[in-house]
């Protein structure tokens, strides 16, 4: 009998949180740019029952993501694909920002859909940001989500951007209509792959951003939201692992919002303040 392969890249808490709930039985094949944070994260994994591998992947790299493919292909049967990796606008500079967060993701829904098995499903994490940008002309929506992969990064707007915040929500603005265009493909292969947007969850990545420059405005933001916390990785698990069920079967190209209330609070509520910033 096929071996069941899972795959998550980036092994951080979000992607081992999902992971954990669709897995079972599967072996996990965990991709991260360190590769001793996806070794850490196989011993937590195997401590639990799972069985794994481990591989270096550069998500901003095409022949990483290639060689992803080839290495978890050879395990077995790609069922479950989980994108979890990612830089956020403290940790990365303009252009390191769109080959990881653009770019990189890009490729790796064309990659991995030309492989994903039927009945197979994935689902992308995105984030709260994207939804911030103003609704943007149609030809430049069409563009994120149709140009050749090769050519995104040569688009005039995007060329043109020179900040970091900007860099990453044109990125998950991105990456939501990214899913969208490759939803037909994989439906093809009987597959579905969908986003999730998530707000601030704590995590290693909002940690940074909770101590970094725009740190104040992360505070103002979970004061102002309606529930009034931050996120944790297992509510976006649960989600995750809806989608990814039987359950979830009828859902595919969609981005899920899972912010706590704080998108809906940036445009009509207690938040409207930080439009004038972000």
């Amino acid at each position: 009998m096929t071996k069941k392969v899972s795959v998550l890249v980036g092994a951080g808490s979000i992607g081992q949180a999902i992971i954990r709930r669709v897995s079972a039985g599967k072996h996990v094949v965990l991709a991260d740019y360190s590769l001793e944070n996806a070794k850490r994260a196989a011993n937590t994994l195997e401590n639990a029952g799972f069985e794994c591998s481990t591989i270096q992947c550069n998500l901003g790299s095409k022949e990483d993501i290639l060689r992803l493919v080839e290495f978890a292909t050879s395990k077995g049967e790609v069922t479950n694909v989980v994108n979890a990796a990612g830089v956020s606008p403290s940790q990365a500079p303009v252009t390191e920002i769109l080959r990881v967060d653009l770019y990189g993701t890009s490729v790796l829904l064309e990659e991995v859909g030309k492989v994903i098995a039927e009945g197979g499903s994935g689902v992308i994490i995105s984030s709260q940001s994207g939804h911030r940008l103003p609704a943007l002309p149609q030809d430049q929506n069409d563009a994120l989500a149709t140009t050749p992969v090769e050519g995104l990064l040569e688009l005039p707007f995007i060329k043109e951007i020179n900040d970091t915040l900007k860099a990453y929500q044109y990125s998950k603005r991105c990456n939501v209509l990214r899913v969208m265009y490759e939803a037909t493909r994989w439906g093809r292969r009987g597959a579905t792959i969908n986003s999730i947007s998530p707000g601030i969850i704590i995590t290693p990545l909002a940690n940074d951003e909770l101590h970094g420059p725009r740190k104040d405005g992360y505070l103002k933001m979970i004061e102002g939201m309606p529930a009034r916390r931050a996120g944790t990785p297992d509510e976006v698990g649960d989600l995750a692992e809806f989608l990814m069920s039987s359950r979830g079967r009828f859902i595919s190209g969609a981005d899920l919002l899972i912010d706590g209330g704080c998108t809906a609070s940036y445009w009509y509520g207690d938040l409207q303040y930080l439009k004038a910033t972000h």
